[in-house]
């Protein structure tokens, strides 16, 4: 099926138009109009190869938002112009512990990504959302609760990257009513970590280097706001807080939040940048039992669950909409943090050629 992107050729070559084949609809597939893609900084990651392991072309985009053309023989769980979404994974193993426990991002054999990554059904690399239409097993694909309104449906093409992966962590660590939240960095993830928190009852507080971003802070939700360049202030919130979400995705100090935690509190990374963060202080993790972890977006069961949560309470993400002929440029204003704070495809409004 043939099928309009963008592409990047090389690493150090822009995107730019191209034409490729999508595999035939099987029977459980969904065929998806792609409406809306988020741009996530792990695509400029991706296409650049910073983390290596690129295969060119390389058609990134995994926070998609479309509409079901056509349904396979077999697909019982979605119909023709139903609104769904398509996050990180295309498949995994399917039989393995974490598979079976509905954490396919944890797959022990290895899961598919949504692009960049061999398609189990062809062998082929699988191309994501910067294009016009993709296939979708069923099992991967979400259903777009019907809160969420059509005017916003740009703002939900995030959600399914950037909201599962500080929902994930904010629900694992169970965050709620009582608990005290800070959330590091206010980009693409923090700001959706901070409304997600803010929603489950929690006392948040944003930790930012920019004073700038001190008034977008609190107008998204978050209690207090701390400027982490200022010592005193850092002083002042020692051993506070019974979970910290950390955002940056760029290399960091990592004791200057460790000390912010309380006794058997816990500091979760969801960002992930080109080089390793230095090693935090073994002292200020043993003499308070506390815990340094990780987390990687979250299974589909539980992206679904994302999705009604924020329909429920009126979440999407704040986002600045472009044509796909912008893309380059995008990426350039990515590196500067001169976006609020997702940039999102109109894929309809897009030119290919």
């Amino acid at each position: 099926m043939k099928t309009l992107g963008f592409a990047a050729h090389s690493a150090t070559s822009p995107l730019g138009p191209f034409q490729f084949e999508r595999r035939a609809l099987g029977p459980q597939d969904v065929h998806i109009e792609i409406l809306y893609c988020g741009i996530c900084h792990s695509d400029l990651h991706s296409a650049r190869n910073e983390w290596g392991g690129a295969v060119y072309p390389i058609v990134p985009g995994h926070e998609i938002v479309g509409r079901v053309k056509r349904v396979g023989s077999g697909v019982k769980s979605f119909h023709e112009g139903e609104l769904v979404a398509v996050g990180c994974l295309v498949d995994s193993c399917r039989t393995c512990s974490s598979c079976k426990a509905h954490l396919e991002q944890y797959c022990e054999t290895g899961f598919t990504l949504t692009y960049n990554s061999p398609e189990p059904q062809t062998g082929k690399m699988t191309y994501g959302g910067y294009s016009t239409q993709i296939i979708v097993d069923e099992n991967y694909v979400l259903h777009i609760p019907k809160k969420f309104k059509e005017s916003q449906l740009a703002g939900v093409a995030p959600l399914v990257c950037a909201g599962i992966t500080t929902y994930s962590p904010l629900r694992y660590w169970k965050v709620g009513k009582g608990s005290v939240v800070a959330v590091v960095g206010l980009g693409g993830l923090g700001h959706m970590a901070v409304k997600l928190a803010r929603a489950m009852g929690a006392h948040v507080v944003v930790f930012t280097t920019s004073a700038k971003k001190v008034g977008d802070a609190l107008q998204l939700g978050a209690h207090e706001v701390v400027l982490s360049t200022e010592a005193e202030a850092m002083k002042k919130n020692q051993n506070r807080f019974d979970f910290i979400l950390d955002t940056v995705s760029g290399s960091h100090e990592l004791d200057d939040y460790v000390v912010l935690l309380k006794r058997d509190a816990t500091i979760c990374l969801v960002g992930l940048p080109e080089g390793d963060h230095p090693s935090p202080t073994v002292g200020n993790l043993i003499f308070k039992r506390k815990k340094l972890a990780g987390s990687l977006i979250g299974g589909i069961l539980e992206t679904q669950e994302m999705l009604d949560f924020c329909a429920e309470h009126g979440i999407t993400a704040d986002i600045e909409i472009i044509p796909m002929e912008k893309i380059n440029e995008a990426y350039e204003r990515m590196l500067k943090n001169d976006v609020k704070y997702r940039f999102v495809i109109d894929i309809k409004k897009s030119h290919f050629r």
